[in-house]
Formats: C-alpha cells, structure tokens, sequence
C-alpha cells in the first residue's frame, strides 16, 4: 500500500499511517532515557506522555523534538510517546551515528552510494556528538486544517519544554539560543512539525519534515508559513522525502512554493517507501545527523 507514488488528496491522505510493517524491539533500551508524564490541559485533554535522553552535560548540548507518525497516535499515548526508540529504534541509529562509518545496511539499504560517502565524510570530519532528544506523545489533530496544531504547539513549548529545562537543570526552553532547539517529525510527525516550529520561530532555529503529510493543494499555505516564520527569526528549514513516498508530490509542490516565495530551504529526495524501515534507516540517521550538525554550527553533509 505505501510504495505508491500518486498523489493522495483530501483527508485520506492524512489517514495513511506513518510506516507499516512494526515489529517489538529486542534490544534494551539506553537507560539514559526518562518517562515525562503531564496531566491533562488547556492544550491536551488527556494525559500526556514524552520520553526524554539525557546525556552527560546536557544543558550545552542540542536539542531535537522529534514526533512520530500516525500509525503510534492511534495507539495511545504510551505507545506513541516511546515510538521513536521502540518502533523506529533510535538508540540504534544514535550508536551508528557515534560509530562510522554508517553502512547501507544501517540505512535499511535505502541509500544511495553518493550519499552514503557524503554522511560518512561529514562524520570523518567531525564526530557525532551527544544531543538531547524529546519525543512526545503526537496526537491526530481532530482539525484537519492548518490551525489543526495550534494546541499541539502550546503543549511543546509552554509545558515540555519548560519540563525538559527542568529535568536536565539547564537553560533549555523557550529562553534557550534558538539554535541549539529544533523539532522534525515523520509523516504526521513531519506535518506538525512544520507547524509547531513554523508558528515558533522564536523558539526553533531548526525545523525539519521527513515525509510529512502535506495534502493536495496546502503547498502555498505552508509555504506561507514559512516565508512568515523567517520574517520573524532566521530559521534553517528542511525537506526529506523518498521516491515511494505517496506524498512526495506535494512535497515537492512545497519545495517549488519555498523557492518562489524566497524561502531558504533544503530539499532532499532518497530512495525508499513510507514505512517503518525507511524510519529506521535513513529517517532516522538523516534527521539526528542534520539537526546535530546545524545546531552545533557545523555543516550538513
């Protein structure tokens, strides 16, 4: 079902599920991982959940707020909050990323030679460094539209990340350089990322989308956020998506919309379907490796 390459419109395509195919994870997980648990609010009518790693030295060191797909929001908050590390197996790739050089087979073999010499040069270059990592429970909107993540949007910035800011004792939050905060989903994730860090320039310095579910004719309206959002604050805004991806065409729609709208931006097309093993693979080491290295200043491979 989701090597398809037409183009999906209308609320269907927001009813794909990130990625298929889930399997338990085997390996235990890195136990520099916490369970954040947040009562019911104003911005979330139930329980919320998030996982948070913290490494040594945590409140100089980049965070990323990554959100997962709709195939772990319909499955709860327990689930969605640990889909990341569980379902998409970070740690795996976190351990691949501080060891080079990554191989194909890291990459679920969704990679091609070119790019896979570009990540292992830019790691040669300068090692993978140690990040913090927040991944919440990420709800379907029952707003489909654009205001859809408003209040998604209040939940990240006025409770978990004051709460991150709390639990690592540094200055991260809202009062943090935004260079050093950025936010990157997939598919669901990916959509509401874009309009979470675009409604928050103040906050992120670095926003990200892996195969995020734009529909049929919202290219100009996100690009609008955009062009919004970097009126405000400089901001660096990236694209992933993967030749099987059924939402590659609106992708590319939001990328041509960014450029005429003047709109810096990065896009970046691989191979692979929208599943749990493109997640594992290069969405996963895409995302770490871009965000770890702008937020430290360094250069994407």
């Amino acid at each position: 079902m989701m090597h398809r390459r037409q183009v999906i419109s209308g609320l269907a395509a927001l009813a794909l599920p990130a990625c298929r195919g889930g399997a338990p994870r085997v390996d235990a997980p890195d136990p520099r991982w916490r369970e954040l648990r947040f009562e019911p609010g104003a911005d979330s009518p139930g329980e919320q959940r998030a996982l948070l790693l913290v490494p040594d030295g945590a409140p100089r060191l980049p965070l990323l707020v990554a959100l997962h797909g709709r195939g772990e929001s319909v499955r709860g908050v327990d689930v969605g909050a640990r889909g990341w590390r569980d379902d998409y197996h970070l740690d795996r790739m976190l351990g691949r990323l501080r060891a080079p050089p990554l191989t194909a087979n890291d990459l679920g073999g969704f990679v091609e030679p070119a790019r896979l010499a570009r990540m292992n040069a830019s790691l040669q270059a300068a090692p993978f460094g140690e990040m913090v990592v927040a991944t919440p429970y990420t709800p379907e909107p029952t707003d489909r539209s654009l205001e859809g993540g408003r209040l998604f949007g209040r939940f990240v910035v006025e409770r978990l990340l004051p709460r991150v800011r709390g639990e690592i004792g540094g200055e991260i939050g809202v009062e943090a350089p935004r260079a050093r905060v950025g936010i990157d989903g997939v598919s669901l994730g990916g959509r509401l990322a874009l309009l979470v860090g675009l409604a928050h320039p103040e906050v992120f310095g670095a926003v990200g989308a892996l195969q995020p579910a734009i529909r049929s004719g919202e290219a100009p309206a996100f690009a609008a956020l955009a062009k919004e959002a970097t009126r405000k604050a400089p901001l660096l805004l990236r694209l992933v998506s993967s030749e099987g991806d059924p939402f590659l065409p609106e992708i590319r729609a939001l990328s041509a919309e960014l450029a005429k709208q003047g709109v810096p931006h990065d896009l970046f097309v691989g191979p692979g379907p929208h599943d749990y093993g493109w997640n594992r693979g290069p969405g996963g080491a895409e995302m770490l490796l871009w965000h770890e290295r702008v937020q430290r200043g360094l250069p994407p491979p």
